[in-house]
């Protein structure tokens, strides 16, 4: 047991030893301590005012005031998108400024932004009510002219001519006078022109026709151009319409329809003249206007290109401001009101640098009182910090979602970075499309420093965050693809010569009878002449079944050694006498015997049926063995191994239970003389040091024997479901092998039996389209999963509690956008 103890530390094998720490700050230091804390990122701040809304802490005004500057940020950055201004790869530099100095221009830039917005919009509106007018005057007087004989129309163009030509001059602008509908002469009949949006106009016309009874003529003609809502800044489709109509009565109802359904009615004179009078005053306004709304815009892109220079910084700083704020509304005032109390965890390594943080943070705030930084009992169990990487990441996220390691407890990703692809593999197992997968997972590699600081979708995010697990998911199933012998489901001679050949001239060109083994076996993974053979399936179904179940049983035992180095390290000798210990001997009594039985067979080529030798194994274990019989003394440890199994169980379930009640009760009743100290429990928790010591609980014999029972059962009967869930391997590998088969022969070969070029591309097609979408999209995400199931359950169950809570620090490397 020595040579374990000296062995070195792994990183990942167990969380940084943690310490629980008080600080107290000098109020004027606060803020400059907090700030250089947060850029370092080494300690996670305990909430002292858990009890208190956050409306009742002491910094309440500063994070409204922050969050007022995020919420103006956050409309300078919709308002620069909304302009489309392209962003400048290089902030413009400026000197530092301070939080108030910063709301102060900040509250400017907004009330400058929303005058020209509010200005803007009018203009925009004006705008659009012109160019509705010019619109409706075009199409409202093509209507009105239609409408009439030719020789009224050519009376009217005389007309025309005559005014044009003369001194006709108009005393007030027609613009300004207000026009109503004209009487005609001949009929008496009225008319009302306008405008609306091209997706109410069958509405529209339905309810103009039943509210006046069909006592209505509607022209209606669509824009010549769309109009942009002010609003949203879409373009919007407008129609034309004209409602011709009889009576004061049908008038009324008809503005109230215009009104309710959002249309803009203009009046139209029936006077040429007058109509083309109009039409050149309207021109030039829109032109007028159009050249302020230019230089409104362009003024407006000025004012944002100029914000958007310093957007980014003004963000950060303002995220964390906020960041600083609320965390020192975690701390407390101490009794004189002159200095904050904060508590928190940190890793020991971190210790000298937070101290050396603090000391800068006095000597810069000019404080004549240095920050005290001092260890402290823990009120709690530490959280669980582990040094990861850019590989080691993914594999502990993958951990994390089951479960949080315990402080100190063993963690699965260590083991995880290997098994995870290599059982991933098993079921996935073929070169081809390993190759396909190493070409995706080194382009995600190669784009890493370009894809890092990118926002990308939710499923470009997982994939990107998982591409060394998916390098190494690859690399497995190429080597495993080499064993099983499949490129795309076609076998290659790769390592030499097949081991068989034909018995006689009479079966040269067979592949499946008549060949017989003239040297020895292929060198590596699965001899080619299996392939398309009549016993390729019971062979290949017979090879990964009992290499699912070697595997199984050897990553189960090592869940349970597992436990043993996590009881060791605790030192609960209790763990490792009546858990650890029987635990290998049931699940090593059975299935590891299994194990042994299928190893044999494989060396010694025996015909031996290994489930008539399991179950006859429980059903009559002193029978004569016969031709199942594997090797000598078979039969007498077949009996030992059954005796040792019935044996573990109850060891398991009664002596802890019976031990912790005799323990607790020698601790508090039974000796009351006797020095604390002496028990096994007390010099453990000795040893502990303060801030990883745990508080013991009152101690109930009932609900301690019932877990105790559960988790016996437990693992007596999940011995026998893991063990079958390893087979999920054998099925998933036969079913990847089968489908590409499938795909193989049953759309590229029988497409390329065609001497048609046309067929042969739309069978390449298919079979291209088949293997990127199910064998390589589905398939490998299937076996992700079961890969994903087979740890957290089967493995992980073993020895992992995962009740831990991730260590949280305090940084500003960790603030999103999210948190404005």
């Amino acid at each position: 047991m020595e040579f374990f103890d000296n062995l070195p530390a792994m990183d990942l094998m167990r969380s940084e030893k943690m310490t629980f720490v008080q600080l107290i700050i000098p109020f004027e230091s606060a803020h400059r301590a907090i700030t250089y804390l947060g850029e370092l990122g080494l300690l996670q701040f305990r909430d002292l005012n858990a009890d208190r809304s956050p409306f009742q802490r002491t910094f309440v005004n500063q994070v409204k005031r922050c969050g007022e500057m995020s919420r103006k940020l956050r409309f300078f950055k919709d308002q620069i998108s909304k302009a489309s201004l392209v962003s400048s790869l290089h902030s413009e530099t400026q000197s530092a400024v301070e939080l108030e100095e910063l709301e102060i221009q900040l509250a400017e830039h907004e009330h400058e932004l929303n005058e020209m917005n509010a200005n803007s919009e009018k203009l925009r509106q004006a705008y659009n009510e012109l160019l509705e007018f010019k619109m409706v005057l075009q199409k409202a007087g093509g209507f009105l002219v239609s409408g009439k004989s030719p020789v009224v129309v050519e009376d009217r163009e005389l007309d025309e001519n005559i005014h044009s030509n003369g001194d006709y001059v108009d005393t007030a602008s027609l613009l300004e006078k207000e026009m109503r509908p004209e009487v005609m002469e001949q009929s008496c009949v009225r008319f009302i022109s306008g405008i609306i949006c091209k997706s109410k106009v069958q509405i529209f016309e339905r309810m103009l026709f039943r509210a006046t009874r069909g006592n209505m003529l509607f022209n209606q003609a669509p824009a010549d151009e769309d109009i942009v809502d002010p609003v949203t800044s879409e373009m919007v489709e407008k129609i034309v319409f004209v409602v011709f109509f009889s009576g004061e009565q049908a008038r009324m109802k008809i503005l109230k329809i215009c009104e309710a359904f959002g249309a803009n009615c203009y009046p139209v004179p029936e006077d040429i003249t007058k109509q083309r009078q109009i039409s050149q005053e309207v021109l030039s306004r829109l032109s007028e206007i159009e050249t302020t709304l230019d230089a409104g815009y362009n003024h407006r892109n000025k004012a944002l290109s100029s914000i958007e220079l310093h957007l980014n910084k003004w963000m950060s700083m303002v995220r964390r401001e906020k960041a600083i704020y609320d965390t020192l509304n975690m701390l407390n005032f101490d009794v004189t009101k002159k200095c904050v109390v904060g508590e928190g965890w940190c890793p020991i390594f971190a210790k000298a640098k937070i101290q050396e943080a603090l000391q800068r943070a006095t000597y810069d705030s000019n404080s004549q009182v240095g920050i005290i930084f001092h260890e402290m009992d823990a009120p709690e169990s530490p959280p669980t910090f582990f040094r990861t990487n850019r590989f080691t990441n993914a594999f502990q996220e993958i951990v994390d979602a089951y479960g949080v390691a315990g402080y100190q407890e063993v963690n699965p990703a260590v083991y995880t970075v290997v098994t995870f692809p290599f059982l991933f593999a098993v079921m996935f197992g073929d070169w081809g499309h390993g190759i396909c997968l190493l070409l995706g997972a080194l382009v995600l590699i190669a784009q890493e420093r370009k894809l890092t600081g990118q926002k990308l979708g939710s499923f470009m995010e997982m994939l990107f965050g998982g591409r060394y697990v998916l390098l190494l998911m690859s690399l497995f199933s190429i080597y495993c693809g080499l064993i099983y012998n499949e490129f795309f489901s076609v076998p290659f001679h790769i390592f030499g010569g097949s081991a068989y050949k034909c018995r006689d001239t009479s079966c040269s060109d067979a592949h499946s009878v008549g060949l017989i083994k003239y040297q020895d076996p292929y060198p590596f993974g699965v001899d080619p002449s299996w392939r398309g053979s009549r016993s390729e399936l019971p062979f290949l179904n017979s090879l990964k079944m009992k290499m699912s179940i070697l595997l199984g049983v050897v990553q189960m035992n090592l869940g349970i050694i597992l436990s043993y180095f996590n009881a060791r390290f605790f030192k609960s000798t209790l763990d490792i006498r009546f858990q650890f210990v029987p635990q290998m001997i049931f699940l090593n009594s059975l299935f590891g015997y299994l194990s042994l039985l299928i190893v044999i067979k494989w060396c010694t080529g025996s015909q031996a049926d290994l489930y008539h030798v399991m179950i006859y194994m429980f059903l009559s274990p002193t029978d004569d063995l016969g031709e199942n019989q594997l090797f000598w003394g078979q039969k007498p440890l077949q009996i030992i191994l059954l005796f040792l199994a019935l044996i573990a169980v109850p060891w398991m379930l009664f002596p802890k239970p019976f031990i912790l009640r005799k323990l607790h009760l020698e601790r508090f009743q039974g000796r009351s003389y006797q020095m604390l100290g002496t028990t096994e429990m007390d010099i453990d928790a000795d040893k502990e040091p303060d801030s990883a010591r745990q508080h013991h609980e009152e101690f109930n014999f009932s609900e301690v024997f019932v877990h105790q029972m559960i988790h016996s059962i437990e693992f007596v009967l999940g011995a026998v479901s893991n063990t079958a869930s390893y087979l999920r391997l054998w099925a998933l590998s036969l079913a990847h092998s089968e489908l590409s088969t499938v795909f193989y022969e049953k759309v590229l070969l029988l497409a390329w039996g065609y001497d048609n070029l046309i067929i042969r591309l739309v069978g390449l097609a298919v079979f291209a389209f088949a293997t990127a979408f199910i064998l390589l999209m589905m398939e490998t995400l299937s076996a992700f999963l079961h890969a994903l199931r087979l740890h957290w359950v089967e493995f992980q169950n073993k020895f992992y509690h995962g009740d831990g809570y991730k260590f949280r620090p305090f940084s500003f490397s960790l603030l999103t956008e999210e948190e404005d």
